[in-house]
């Protein structure tokens, strides 16, 4: 069996997997782990050695891209205090810990030890969102769980960095140096990926073809990664500051069927890739476990050691944090409480970043040797990704419900609710300043008929919010009402965004009923 015939059964096998997974509401990346792991151990499976630029060049971008889509630059704004600590002081806790951990238990050398230390110090964006989606959590919390696994690549990748020119050459580490760059690979990357998101915006507003913007936003993250790489920053950091800005302003570049489109190609697209890839961290481990030398075998010790650390480094950062800002806000007027800052603690499970800083590791030193323990650094960080995200993926929804701070179904389906009447009531407003059908001259004498048709569809909606059903348009719409419900929609979406950017809707329930507002909006324009 050749290594395609592999990797072709193996997208068959994460497909039913995930579509398994999301049927009986089961964390997906950790059962794709276990599928990936079973099939690796199979005596007939050949060895699978990923290439490092498989992941970063052709899966990370897409993947980084639609996680930081997800995020709003409004709830950055309300969780930058916390995720700043996290991003910068956890991760470099992280690194040494595990470092001093790793060089005590393994032969690994100060530096290679810090090259382990550097690669799981950061959580992994692809894990938390795609862990995130089963979970309803509160939106702040939400924010800060996703905006400290995107952003604190940058740091992770500085470290990185130096640890291996350390282990490669021998050189010393320093503080300026580190510092430098830091401000050059995360500051460089951040500007190029806000310049490649100007430039796709000002493109996509100027064009509505729908086959041309699908393109377009498969491109961009490829784009944001190459430009800034070959500028010698962070490619990650610049797929992830464009996929922030265009994701909050990605409703103002486009009409609704093309929306829907991107939407429905790039959803395909991240369910795929990350079906594969987290079978892939399974399937790789039995393949590098075969390099390891003699006096490595002690892995299977030594990964839950590592993966204990990562952890409780983790939750003594946590929580301290916690307290701090709770003190610091609230002056001891309310109880601290446990809740938030376990959920946060047990959210950070390690994934595809790892995985891909732990391939691209330099096969040798600058004299030509090779490079100490690279496959027992590779073999103890796939272990620790696998058993995070088995372990803490299983019991992270518990955890969630026994926290009590996971949102009810009647919490979200109340929040829709008040905001369906809200848009709807406002629409109704504006039905009342259009009611005069001389302004509809231009559409015949069907434009009165109009105008009560789409009053009794908007009265009918207001009464039905209350159930959290939507109330569809009539099945045959005339020219006229279809132009009359146009001009509503886009009044509602006004309404919707300006609720959003007031602060008093998430930006879950922004995106459900946007959504439900574009598939209107498509409908009425296929049926013109």
């Amino acid at each position: 069996m050749t290594g395609l015939t592999v990797i072709l059964l193996l997208v068959v096998l994460a497909t039913a997997v995930a579509t398994g997974a999301r049927r009986w509401s089961l964390p997906a990346p950790s059962l794709l782990v276990i599928a990936g792991l079973i099939v690796g151990l199979m005596p007939w499976v050949p060895e699978v050695r990923l290439p490092p630029h498989v992941i970063n060049v052709l899966v990370l971008p897409p993947l980084l891209f639609a996680s930081a889509g997800e995020i709003s630059v409004r709830d950055l704004r309300t969780v930058w205090r916390p995720v700043t600590g996290l991003v910068f002081g956890l991760v470099l806790a992280s690194a040494v810990a595990v470092g001093y951990v790793a060089r005590a238990i393994t032969p690994l050398t100060v530096a290679t030890a810090f090259i382990l230390g550097s690669v799981l110090a950061s959580t992994d964006p692809v894990a938390v969102t795609a862990l995130g989606r089963r979970l309803r959590l509160p939106p702040r919390v939400q924010a800060m769980v996703q905006a400290e696994s995107l952003f604190n690549d940058a740091t992770s990748l500085v470290l990185y960095k130096v640890a291996v020119v350390t282990a490669v050459s021998g050189s010393a580490i320093t503080v300026a140096g580190t510092v430098e760059q830091f401000l050059v690979l995360g500051g460089g990357g951040a500007l190029i990926g806000a310049a490649v998101a100007m430039v796709v915006a000002l493109i996509r507003r100027r064009t509505e073809d729908p086959i041309l913007e699908t393109v377009i936003a498969l491109v961009t993250p490829y784009a944001s990664y190459v430009i800034a790489e070959q500028s010698h920053t962070s490619g990650v950091t610049a797929v992830i500051v464009s996929g922030v800005v265009l994701g909050s302003s990605g409703h103002k570049l486009s009409n609704a069927p093309i929306r829907l489109q991107v939407h429905a190609v790039y959803d395909t697209v991240s369910f795929l890739l990350e079906s594969v890839v987290f079978a892939l961290i399974g399937l790789e481990l039995p393949s590098v476990v075969r390099q390891l030398a003699r006096d490595e075998h002690g892995w299977p010790l030594w990964v839950p050691v590592i993966a204990f650390t990562v952890l409780a480094i983790r939750l003594l950062w946590v929580f301290p944090l916690s307290a701090l800002i709770h003190f610091r806000h609230q002056e001891g007027t309310r109880r601290l409480s446990w809740r938030v800052p376990a959920v946060l603690s047990w959210a950070g499970t390690r994934g595809v970043m790892p995985l891909a800083a732990a391939l691209s590791i330099p096969l040798t030193t600058d004299t030509g040797a090779p490079l100490p323990h690279r496959a027992l650094i590779l073999t103890l960080t796939t272990g620790t990704i696998a058993l995070t995200l088995i372990f803490q993926g299983f019991t992270l929804a518990p955890i969630v419900r026994r926290s009590g701070i996971a949102l009810e179904p009647e919490h979200t389906a109340r929040e829709e609710a008040r905001t369906r009447r809200r848009i709807a009531h406002v629409a109704l407003e504006e039905l009342k300043q259009l009611g005069d059908p001389d302004q509809f001259a231009d559409l015949g004498i069907a434009a009165e008929t109009a105008l009560k048709q789409a009053r009794r569809q908007l009265e009918a909606r207001v009464h039905q919010a209350d159930d959290a059903h939507y109330s569809d348009p009539d099945a045959r719409p005339a020219d006229a009402y279809r132009e009359i419900r146009r001009t509503l929609i886009a009044i509602e979406v006004a309404e919707l965004q300006r609720l959003y950017e007031a602060n008093k809707i998430s930006n879950a329930t922004r995106r459900r009923i946007q959504r439900e507002l574009d598939l209107e909006e498509a409908s009425l324009r296929a049926r013109g």
